[in-house]
């Protein structure tokens, strides 16, 4: 990991510690269906992702599947595949203990060889070629720098027929309005993230997608958009955007593409 980025690998563990982000014990063991606290609110739509992730592709199968989470922060997603008898890989980047692997291990302390730990970025991932039959993008692909470079990555690593899949990143309509939200991440950057500003605002992410950025960096797939059902408050926001002169806000939903 060079420099910059363990700089803000740190710098970003030490923001989400501030948000409350760190769990433990039964808090941890219940994601994504965490009921109470400040981010119980988010965890809810989240939740509403995960359903459909599992009823679109994990309750079909009909053995098991070995999943790459890329993305998997504290390893909530593995730990709930792995009991529906899945054989799920977490990578990211981050390896502290507020939600990145760190985290992940005190699961794992409880439950040993439930899933494997892989500390690395998506843009180069250490395994073999084919060797997944999913490999899921977990809130995290709107991190890329290269989005034709991490979706290429993701499919070598994925077997022929075997499926991608997109969780909980920002989707717009309207590639105005993702640019419109940069622009506000950015005006309001001090006042979000405080002094590691900066830094948490330097990477060159993409920020966010749309469905032309899909096609256009992975020409020889065809995306499925499967629309979830968020809670009402959720679904309400393009009214209230509108009725306020806002900009459009994103949507999650699951997004799914098969591979050749």
């Amino acid at each position: 990991m060079s420099g910059i980025t363990a700089q803000f690998c740190a710098e970003y563990a030490r923001h989400r510690a501030r948000e409350g982000r760190r769990l433990s014990g039964e808090a941890l063991r219940a994601l994504p269906y965490l009921r109470s606290g400040p981010l119980a609110r988010q965890w809810a739509v989240r939740a509403r992702s995960f359903d459909a992730f599992v009823r679109l592709v994990l309750e079909p199968a009909h053995r098991p599947l070995a999943i790459l989470d890329l993305g998997a922060g504290n390893g909530w997603l593995c730990h709930r595949a792995a009991r529906y008898g899945h054989r799920p890989v977490a990578l990211d980047m981050r390896d502290d203990d507020v939600d990145g692997l760190g985290a992940a291990r005190r699961l794992l302390a409880e439950l040993p060889g439930l899933f494997d730990c892989i500390a690395a970025s998506f843009d180069a991932i250490p395994l073999e070629s084919g060797r997944f039959d999913v490999t899921l993008f977990n809130a995290s692909l709107h991190y890329a720098h290269d989005l034709t470079h991490t979706l290429t990555e993701a499919m070598r690593v994925t077997r022929p027929g075997g499926l991608l899949a997109i969780m909980d990143s920002p989707f717009y309509a309207d590639n105005a309005d993702g640019q419109a939200m940069i622009a506000e991440k950015k005006a309001r950057g001090a006042t979000h993230f405080g002094p590691g500003a900066d830094l948490l605002l330097a990477p060159d992410f993409i920020e966010y997608l749309t469905q032309e950025r899909l096609a256009r960096a992975t020409p020889a797939l065809v995306w499925t958009r499967h629309r979830v059902r968020y809670p009402l408050w959720y679904e309400m926001r393009p009214l209230l955007a509108y009725l306020r002169g806002r900009r459009a806000p994103s949507r999650f939903d699951l997004w799914t593409a098969r591979l050749p």
